[in-house]
């Protein structure tokens, strides 16, 4: 077992970041410790990730665990973009304050953008989301991965897609999946697996770039695809203006009578460049 102590830039609130994964079932969060385990494929090889915080907002400071010395430089190089470590959140902080956000960005200060912990696993679970209650989403989410993943001391790694492209569309429906999202996922699935479409390589485009090539993929709308963007490669830019929990929170910070239109939201997103995925986190959070 390796141990590296990171320190990172104040203001990093680690207590909200297990508030917001605990939410998900599949999360293994211990609130005691402030420690959550990371489930992650280091070229190929399950890694089981102890995140451990021993600092406080305003100084902090995280221990990192785990076996597998040979990987600790690629898992080390992954939570410093998962967790946000390798930008500072301070001149966000700054920035919104001067904007009709600034109270919520207050109550929520320091709360980073956490990334999704694999990029096809992200893709499938927005698929997966698609038009369904949070809840609803968690609970599918969790069958699938416990039905086609692996269980390595208790921790749940997420099926990978040479797997999930081996499945039957009935494999799924008999989770309750449509019949349409078993194909979209399964589909999906194949294509990656045959090398068909590079995540990775998605990595490097630009948002515009990543938004045609995925929609060219049967099931994958730009709701999907602005959620990978921003769950997945952590895009800074990036707000959902037909989210329709995105539009709730802007109706209760506004103290609007009914949701705001799309023209509303648009015009609303241009004061908020060049952070608008930070607008859009702290905003759900507002309303969770």
């Amino acid at each position: 077992m390796w141990q590296q102590r990171i320190e990172v830039e104040a203001p990093y609130d680690f207590s909200r970041v297990l508030e917001r994964l605990a939410q998900d079932p599949l999360s293994v969060v211990d609130f005691k410790k402030q420690q959550l385990t990371v489930p992650l494929y280091i070229n190929d090889t399950p890694v089981a990730v102890f995140v451990r915080s021993v600092g406080t907002k305003q100084s902090p400071v995280f221990l990192v665990e785990a076996q597998h010395p040979e990987r600790k430089e690629a898992v080390l190089a992954r939570l410093l973009r998962i967790f946000h470590w390798d930008r500072p959140l301070a001149p966000i902080q700054n920035y919104f304050l001067q904007t009709e956000l600034h109270e919520i960005f207050r109550q929520h200060e320091g709360t980073p953008l956490v990334l999704e912990f694999d990029l096809y696993f992200c893709l499938i679970k927005c698929i997966i989301h698609q038009q369904l209650h949070m809840k609803v989403a968690y609970q599918m989410t969790e069958r699938f991965v416990k039905t086609f993943g692996r269980e390595i001391d208790g921790i749940w790694f997420y099926p990978r897609p040479e797997d999930v492209a081996k499945l039957r569309y009935d494999d799924l429906k008999a989770l309750q999946f449509s019949s349409k999202k078993a194909e979209y996922i399964i589909d999906t699935s194949q294509l990656i697996a045959e090398g068909k479409l590079d995540l990775e390589k998605l990595a490097d485009a630009t948002d515009e770039e990543v938004m045609e090539t995925l929609l060219a993929i049967r099931g994958i709308g730009p709701w999907t695809v602005q959620n990978f963007l921003l769950f997945g490669l952590g895009r800074p830019n990036l707000f959902p203006k037909a989210d329709i929990g995105l539009q709730r929170a802007v109706q209760k910070l506004l103290s609007l009578e009914t949701k705001p239109s799309l023209a509303q939201m648009e015009a609303l997103s241009k004061r908020w460049e060049p952070y608008l995925s930070y607008a859009s986190l702290y905003l759900w959070r507002s309303i969770e």
